[in-house]
């Protein structure tokens, strides 16, 4: 996925009100949209390096939005409305091993009358969680927060499973040269129990890794999952 306009590098000032985060940019400080509505637990330090994307839209209030943040030495891709077309990019263009041969890609496949999962391959079910949590440097980590919203689909993936779907999630660690994954255990016991569980079931998981510039984002490589039980 490449973006459409050049990026323009600043420092943090702050994030607040969760939509909002004010950006140094040469000595001026500008707003831009945080489109993250989680808690970015680890980003926000102060002074961390940052790139926004110009807006072009003139009905838009606020001009910038937030895309990359600069942490521990790696780049972290912040825009969780980017999942999805990233996810999209590698499906179409065979990045994800474990679809590689699929024929038909349908996003937003509406599952039932309360939940739609991201995409549809043939007969396999794709939900995508974006990954922006780091720990101890070397590994990635979902959720940053409590997620009912997560759980749900958990639930939902396994009940697909007796539909004749084929269940995935796909954890899309937006952390450049991370290598391991696990899920948050310490932040939501409730999410990695669902995760166990929905395992047992046979709902599978897949971890991938992003290579991010301030030209692109793409799927890089499938990395590990670490069950820490």
């Amino acid at each position: 996925m490449n973006f459409t306009n050049t990026l323009i590098k600043g420092k943090l000032v702050k994030r607040y009100k969760r939509f909002f985060a004010d950006i140094e940019v040469n000595n001026k400080i500008v707003t831009a949209h945080c489109p993250n509505t989680g808690s970015m637990k680890g980003l926000l330090d102060e002074g961390n390096e940052v790139w926004i994307s110009p807006q072009n839209d003139p009905s838009r209030k606020l001009k910038y939005t937030l895309e990359l943040i600069k942490v521990k030495k790696k780049l972290v891709g912040v825009n969780t409305h980017r999942a999805n077309r990233i996810v999209q990019h590698g499906l179409e263009n065979k990045l994800i091993s474990e679809f590689k041969n699929t024929k038909s890609i349908r996003p937003e496949f509406k599952y039932s009358s309360d939940t739609r999962f991201d995409f549809l391959c043939d007969k396999s079910l794709l939900e995508v969680k974006n990954v922006t949590l780091i720990t101890d440097d070397v590994v990635a980590e979902f959720p940053d927060a409590i997620t009912e919203r997560g759980l749900k689909h958990l639930k939902m993936l396994i009940n697909s499973i007796k539909k004749g779907y084929k269940p995935y999630v796909l954890f899309l660690t937006q952390i450049q040269g991370i290598n391991n994954f696990r899920i948050a255990k310490e932040i939501d016991p409730k999410y990695f129990e669902g995760y166990i569980e929905a395992k047992k079931a046979g709902v599978k998981f897949l971890a991938y890794r992003c290579t991010l510039n301030s030209k692109q984002i793409k799927i890089e490589k499938k990395i590990k999952i670490i069950d820490d039980k």
